[in-house]
């Protein structure tokens, strides 16, 4: 039997959480990851469920993830975000990617999504490659900006 694509279950988080920190690693910031499987379960399973993922599964073992939460456009509508999205390095090349993309695509359509958005690092060449293969648009132009945690903190302190 080949490769499952399925959508991700609570027992599958310890397989994502090794899939995180083979991304991290592979993008040159493996100390950067500090989530932990109980915050996977919470977040993702709890209340209020802030994302999703699919999974391909191969002699059930986790080989791959497709991670994904909504976001909204002012714009354009719901959108659906890939957060991260990995098959690890042993099964690359069997179209694991391409199956699990294609499966997130149709996530976006079951979901009414307007369309889907992600960001990837312009010196990852496979991935731009491979997104390119689809005809999506690599978009240059907009800036990523985020404040962590502990700036916000010190800088909501600075003005009470």
């Amino acid at each position: 039997m080949g490769t499952i694509i399925r959508k991700g279950e609570i027992d599958d988080l310890s397989g994502i959480l090794n899939l995180i920190h083979e991304l991290a690693k592979y993008e040159k910031a493996p100390a950067e990851v500090t989530i932990t499987l109980e915050q996977l379960r919470k977040d993702g399973f709890g209340s209020r469920r802030l994302f999703e993922f699919i999974i391909a599964e191969h002699h059930s073992k986790i080989v791959g993830m497709a991670f994904y939460f909504f976001r909204y456009s002012t714009w354009k509508g719901k959108f659906l975000y890939l957060e991260d999205f990995i098959v690890t390095e042993s099964y690359r090349g069997n179209g694991i990617g391409t199956d699990l993309f294609n499966a997130l695509m149709q996530v976006s359509l079951n979901e009414q999504c307007v369309g889907m958005s992600w960001q990837v690092l312009d010196w990852n060449e496979p991935a731009l490659h491979f997104y390119q293969k689809y005809g999506a648009v690599l978009d240059s132009e907009w800036v990523n900006g985020k404040l962590m945690r502990s700036e916000i903190e010190k800088l909501l302190t600075k003005t009470a």
